[in-house]
């Protein structure tokens, strides 16, 4: 990881350059190698994700999303059950590319993504669906948190 990555989309680049390169088995590989990077759970959400809150629930893994703005920059903390690396690793990758980056790159992040990681031939169709639902989980809370913070709510 290149550590003067600029934007959202430069960052999803190289890691679509990174996947290409492999084969099937090793992009699994690499997603276990993000998984491992994903930072531990802050102790002030643990109570919520405890109470069941922050789920994605469209996703069969148990996996709890905190996506915050402040000043227009996105922080991202997830938690993922530790028997599901492959999706752990996808969660730490977007968290990865998103933190700390303006929501507006976020927001224009193309819903190809997954497609573009060459994951869809990788994993199989029920945890495309989960992958799917943890991206525009944070798609749809980057906007409803910029829309908040907009004068009038964004209206």
């Amino acid at each position: 990881m290149t550590p003067t990555r600029e934007t959202v989309a430069e960052r999803l680049d190289e890691a679509a350059r990174e996947f290409a390169e492999l084969e099937p088995r090793e992009r699994l590989e690499l997603l276990l190698e993000y998984a491992e990077s994903l930072p531990k759970l802050p102790a002030r959400y643990q109570a919520e994700r405890d109470a069941g809150e922050h789920r994605v629930h469209e996703c069969q893994t148990p996996v709890f999303l905190w996506v915050d703005v402040e000043g227009g920059k996105v922080q991202i903390s997830a938690d993922v059950a530790p028997e599901a690396p492959t999706v752990k690793g996808f969660v730490a990758l977007l968290a990865d590319a998103f933190s700390g980056a303006p929501a507006e790159e976020i927001l224009a992040v193309e819903p190809t993504l997954i497609a573009r990681l060459g994951l869809l031939e990788t994993l199989g169709m029920m945890r495309m669906r989960g992958l799917h639902a943890i991206l525009h989980y944070i798609l749809r809370q980057v906007a409803k948190a910029t829309a908040a913070a907009r004068p009038n709510g964004g209206a």
